[in-house]
């Protein structure tokens, strides 16, 4: 009689990442604190994730613009859920008002975003984000409520210098470059508006 087999299953679990984040986005007029809880899924890089928190940081004055304060701007479930965005603000309604992706999104999930959401934003930053946007350019022409902000891959690499586990970082936006600094290291991120 064969000895019965047991199958140990390991679940890596999420790592937890705090970020106080002042902003002053002179483009915009808005200027505000963020007290942020980052989850790093085992499968993200800290790129990908320091990329996450400079597309709320871009996107934290459509509080203001779209919800006249009265909303909700935080990190969606990304990685851990496909049905969730990367990064969600939402009305006092729970209206999806916008919806951020980061990376290299398929065509399905971004036309499914853009049928939940009023708005979506899409930050590719990775070095081959120009091979898949001209693969699927041509597909994303029709979706209307859809932008697309390449994140320069030097700018998205010098944001490692900066994710530690406790941040504390000041972010000014003007004339569209973000720079972002924790008091010693400091990194310009110019994103190119490819639609």
């Amino acid at each position: 009689m064969a000895a019965p087999t047991h199958t140990l299953t390991v679940t890596l679990k999420s790592t937890i990442y705090k970020a106080n984040l002042q902003i002053a986005d002179i483009d915009n007029g808005y200027y505000a604190d963020h007290a942020l809880t980052l989850a790093r899924h085992p499968s993200e890089t800290d790129e990908r994730m320091m990329v996450r928190l400079v597309a709320l940081a871009f996107q934290a004055h459509q509080l203001q613009a779209l919800c006249g304060g009265d909303g909700e701007l935080k990190f969606g479930a990304g990685l851990s859920d496909p049905d969730e965005p990367d990064v969600v603000l939402r009305d006092f309604t729970g209206a999806t008002r916008l919806w951020m992706e980061i990376g290299q999104p398929e065509e399905k999930p971004l036309v499914r975003a853009c049928s939940k959401a009023d708005a979506v934003s899409v930050y590719p930053f990775h070095h081959a984000a120009e091979v898949w946007w001209r693969g699927i350019q041509t597909k994303l022409t029709r979706l209307e409520k859809l932008s697309v902000w390449r994140i320069p891959t030097e700018a998205s690499q010098g944001l490692l210098r900066l994710a530690q586990r406790s941040m504390s970082l000041q972010a000014t936006i003007q004339e569209g470059t973000l720079m972002l600094g924790d008091g010693k290291n400091t990194v310009d991120v110019e994103p190119v508006r490819w639609k």
